[in-house]
């Protein structure tokens, strides 16, 4: 009797072949839901790259270059201001003689000193300055404008006659209007963060820190 009442109760709450096929068809088109799901939210959240530039920041120089420097620096610091001053020319003649190439990750570290986000909206137009090939010159250029902390900083419109002066193209405005590439400057930040980078500006020589100096610079690259 035992046996014959276990039979039953097997027979009748076990899954039928259509229950099991019923249960494999729910579980492939959540599973190609979940698939689809995941694309269109990867597709969303890709991040638009500056031509010319790169997920990591703005490359000058040849790679063949045997030294590395890594800039970090957000067009709102009065001190990255003073170092292009103090350094950029040397930068410059490293670069040009081959000794050095760099890599230029423009953050928005000093938002809360600008009534308009101007880190984030001057790291983006910096993509644009990319974009067209005139990165070096309206990096100077935007340093050397710099605006006081505290204030609503630079509109775009003087971001575009910035760019048309260091020679960008007519789709530079266009560019700047749409913040076209502030995905691109909040990336660059947050991976500055990550890498332990806490101030603006820090160099570094082959991933080493060095002084922020002429002399630091010739030393590292042993020009």
């Amino acid at each position: 009797m035992t046996a014959s009442r276990t039979k039953q109760v097997v027979t009748r709450g076990g899954p039928g072949v259509g229950t099991v096929l019923g249960v494999v068809l729910v579980v492939l088109f959540a599973g190609a839901v979940g698939v689809g799901v995941y694309q269109s939210q990867r597709s969303a959240g890709e991040v638009r790259v500056p031509p010319g530039a790169t997920a990591s920041g703005v490359v000058v120089g040849a790679d063949a270059a045997p030294v590395t420097l890594d800039v970090y620096l957000d067009f709102q610091c009065p001190a990255c201001r003073t170092y292009e001053e103090r350094s950029g020319a040397t930068i410059d003649r490293l670069v040009a003689g081959g000794a050095a190439r760099v890599v230029y990750h423009p953050v928005a570290y000093l938002n809360r000193f600008s009534s308009t986000q101007y880190s984030s909206r001057s790291a983006a137009a910096s993509g644009c300055a990319a974009e067209a090939g005139v990165f070096p010159l309206f990096l100077r250029l935007l340093l050397a404008g710099q605006p006081a902390e505290g204030g609503d900083g630079l509109p775009d419109e003087a971001l575009v006659a910035l760019g048309e002066q260091a020679g960008a193209g007519p789709g530079f405005a266009a560019c700047v209007a749409e913040d076209r590439y502030a995905g691109w400057a909040a990336g660059l930040t947050d991976e500055a963060s990550r890498a332990g980078i806490t101030s603006t500006p820090t160099v570094l020589a082959d991933g080493r820190e060095i002084d922020r100096t002429d002399a630091a610079l010739r030393a590292a690259v042993g020009g």
